[in-house]
Order: C-alpha cells, then structure tokens, then sequence
C-alpha cells in the first residue's frame, strides 16, 4: 500500500436489527467506518458506505478479527492512511499538521530516522529497602519510640540519594547519551560504506536522512537500518504501518511558550467548523513564535557522496522547512 495522506473523511454506519432465531444469533448489529478521498467529500462517503457494508456482511457471517468500528486517531491506525490537515504537497511529499500543531513533512520512498538519546536508568536495588528495614526495625527495637520511623524514612531518603548518584554517573559514563547514539551511527556507516547519511541534532537526540538511495518501509534494509542505529521503535512502527517516513519540520508547541493545546482535541483531522476559527488563530500564533526557532540542525555527512535526485529534493525542503543551516535554537 502507497502512502496516502486523503483530502477528505466520511464516516458511514451500517445498523440493523434481527428478530429471534437469526442464524447469526445477533438481536442487532452497529458497523462503523470510514472512507477517504482526494477528490471529494462525495467519494469519500461512498467508500465509508461500502467499507461499512462489507464489514457488516463479514461480520454477520461470523468472520473472526472483524472490528466494529475503527479508531478516530490522526496516525499510527493500522489499515488507514494518515488523517492530518494537508499543509502542502510536492509531489509525492506531503507536509502535513499534526495532532499538537507541528508541521510535519511526509514521504513514501525517502529514507528518515529519529534516534532518541537514551534516558538514565535508575541505579535503585532490592538491597537498598531491606538495609533501610534492617535500620529501622534496629532503631525501633533498640528506642521503643518512633525513631525507628523516622530512621526508616531516613534510610530511604539516603539510599535514593545513593541509586540518583549512581544513574547519573552510569548515565555519563562512555561520554553520554550522545557520543552512545554516535558510535552507533558510525559503526553502522562503518560496516556499510554505500550508505550516505546526512546527520542533524535534533532536541532531544538525532535525525538521519539516508541520501544515496530511495526505500520501501518495509524492507528488510530499513528494519536492519533503524535496529542498528537504535532508532526510535514507536517511530520504526508507525513508519511500517503507514507505509511512509516522517519528519517533523517544526517545533513542538510546549518548547517555544505554548501551552494551550491545537483545539478540538486531541487535534483529528478534519476539524468541526465551530473550531476552525479559534483553529485558525492558535495557527496563526504557534508559525509566528515557531519562525524563531530550528526542528534541527545540520552536523556532518557520513558515507559516501551518492545521492538520488528524489533524496536530494526532499532534503531541500526538509532542510529549508526545519531551518537546519541556521543558528536559530533548537525546538
């Protein structure tokens, strides 16, 4: 299945009711679904109404693993394509707004992958309570007051102090969370020379864009791609079942001061119409604070020099939409 990203929703409901002895055993029978279109609204409700019928009649026929209505949810619906408001489109790039306001920039064939920085794993052992028990008990027994108490808490209170210390200094160790994403990176370049990579810092790890060739998502080059670079498993998934990679092009709302949400929550494309003004306005308000911030930040090519000419545009717009040659900061 190609990426899509349709223009226009429809929802269709297939609802009857049977008398006693039905052969299905049902009293009654509610199917939902939804149909999409790049044409229009028309289009799209007749392909609700006929995704409906056939589940329907499935259903009715005691098809096993057939749902009675599917989820409302901008992304990572498995069977549906991307429900987001369409921003642009170049080509077969789309650049799309997500649930919290962002634009995002969408791509059937060009290779991107988010590594995260890994977060500090708590250094807390088993051992920690049981000495702080044995303390407490100690003290109880020894006072026959409340001190055992209060020296249990206080042992507690220590030992955590203790395992906080320890996950900072195991966190820090081999140079970081960064040089840790780095190695990976590298050695994966290392061991696949015709690989070119355009690498960015992003807030909170790194970005790769894969220039030499364009993928499938679903190939067996990209699984191995993002295992070994320790990219984002919610990222890898969501790019198998959409059947496209996804970059986020600008920052994330709560970084540059906002904090009221995109309204309707939680953001479901397309937008009730008593929303939209109110849409409109906070819109307007996040790309007027967003123009002073970078989604990314260009550090260094890796791999060699191939590129393909789909790989190339895309990294043009993607580069001009994150700001990722400026000194803006980070968001």
């Amino acid at each position: 299945m190609a990426m899509i990203v349709p223009q226009y929703w429809a929802e269709a409901r297939v609802q009857e009711s049977f008398g006693r002895g039905h052969p299905s055993g049902r009293r009654s029978l509610t199917v939902r679904r939804f149909g999409w279109s790049d044409a229009s609204l028309a289009e799209a409700q007749a392909m609700a109404d006929a995704r409906a019928r056939d589940a329907f009649d499935r259903m009715l026929a005691g098809q096993a693993g057939v749902a009675r209505t599917e989820p409302r949810v901008p992304y990572d619906a498995e069977g549906l394509p991307i429900r987001e408001q369409i921003v642009e489109r170049d080509g077969e790039t789309v650049v799309t707004r997500n649930s919290y306001g962002a634009r995002c920039l969408n791509t059937p064939e060009v290779l991107f992958a988010d590594v995260d920085f890994d977060a500090p794993v708590s250094a807390w052992r088993r051992g920690y309570l049981f000495v702080s028990l044995a303390i407490g008990v100690a003290v109880g027994w020894f006072t026959y007051t409340g001190f055992g108490l209060l020296a249990l808490f206080a042992a507690l209170y220590g030992f955590s102090l203790i395992a906080r210390a320890q996950s900072k200094r195991r966190h820090a160790a081999d140079g970081g969370p960064e040089s840790r994403a780095m190695r990976r990176v590298r050695a994966f370049v290392a061991g696949h020379p015709d690989w070119h990579l355009r690498l960015y810092r992003t807030p909170a790890g790194l970005r790769l864009l894969a220039m030499h060739r364009v993928f499938d998502p679903n190939e067996p080059a990209v699984a191995e791609f993002f295992a070994a670079v320790g990219a984002d498993p919610r990222f890898a998934l969501m790019c198998q079942r959409q059947h496209c990679f996804r970059a986020r092009l600008s920052p994330k709302p709560w970084r540059i001061g906002i904090r009221e949400p995109l309204r309707p929550r939680p953001g479901v494309w397309p937008s009730d119409p008593a929303y939209v003004p109110e849409r409109d306005q906070w819109v307007a308000d996040y790309e007027r604070k967003a123009a002073g911030y970078a989604a990314c930040r260009f550090v260094e090519s890796l791999g060699s020099r191939d590129y393909a000419i789909a790989t190339q545009h895309v990294q043009r717009l993607h580069d001009q939409a994150c700001r990722a040659e400026s000194a803006l900061p980070l968001a």
